[in-house]
Formats: C-alpha cells, structure tokens, sequence
C-alpha cells in the first residue's frame, strides 16, 4: 500500500484516453489499493488510475455513508436519466478549485470487479455525478472542459494563484 504522487493539471496525460484493463490479477488489487490510500490522502472521494499516471481504466469511490470504498474496473455508462443535476466537482489533480457541473441525475453503471466479474450499478445524486466525473477522466475529458469557456479560464487563473502561493 502505496500513496502514489498525483499528476497535477495541466499534465498532458490527463488528456489521454485509458486503455481497458484485461488482466486481473495481484498487481491490479495492489493499484486499486494504492489508488484508496493516496485518494484518501489528497484527499478525495474519487480518485482515477490516470490521476496518479497510471493509463487503465480504474475508478475507486469511497462517498461515506458507510458503503466503504468501491472499485470499479472498465466501467462504461449504458443508460443516463433525461433529468439533469448541477453539483459542486474538483480534481485531486487540481486541488483548491471546484465549480458547478450540470450531470444526469441517475445513471446505470457496467463494470468488472477486481476479479474480472461483470456487474452493474444503479445510481443517483452524488454517486451519480462521481461516475460521469471519473469515467470523463477515464476518456480524457478532464472535468474543467464541461464547464463555458469564461468559467474554465476564471477557475485556471484561480488554481494559478492558488499553486503560486503553495510554493
């Protein structure tokens, strides 16, 4: 168990696509773990293996509320509510900053467990919007792009400045 360095936006890796996981083995329980471990140091409630450099689609949640943390491995959204939801979102790659995102209110989930088991979620709310988040980072879409061009610029110069000042 490893807290692994985050990469920072505007990495350029943050960017790529993540390729699909097809081996399930120790080495992908052993990320996943990482994965928890530096997600809860940032910390976080979402955390992405392209967020500590890593290019494989692999998603580890912990929201609270007693569920405990959850990985989900090649996950992929096969059906969105029409109704919409704003919520708060960040990055632990771009600490300090959030801004208000418009996600579907309810999502269902496919995914592959640490043993390559497919499963399937249904979700709403926070969870919701957590998924949409992470499975965008998964694509390359870091979640600053959702936002309008003026919002995206004001949020940058203001994780300058924040960044400025930790150093």
């Amino acid at each position: 168990m490893t807290i692994r360095p985050i990469v920072r936006y505007p990495d350029p890796r943050l960017d790529l696509a993540a390729q699909p996981v097809d081996v399930f083995d120790d080495a992908l329980r052993e990320l996943a773990q990482d994965l928890l471990e530096t997600m809860h140091a940032a910390p976080g409630i979402g955390i992405t293996a392209p967020h500590i450099g890593i290019a494989l689609r692999v998603v580890v949640l912990d929201l609270g509320g007693g569920e405990g943390p959850q990985t989900y491995v090649n996950p992929e959204i096969i059906r969105a509510s029409p109704e919409m939801i704003l919520h708060k979102e960040g990055s632990v790659s771009m600490p300090g900053v959030n801004d208000e995102v418009e996600r579907h209110a309810r999502v269902r989930v496919k995914y592959q467990d640490l043993d390559g088991v497919v499963q399937f979620e249904e979700a709403d709310g926070l969870r919701a919007v957590c998924h949409q988040h992470e499975i965008d980072q998964l694509d390359g879409m870091f979640w600053i792009r959702r936002l309008s061009r003026l919002k995206r610029e004001r949020l940058i110069k203001r994780y300058e400045k924040i960044a400025r000042n930790r150093h």
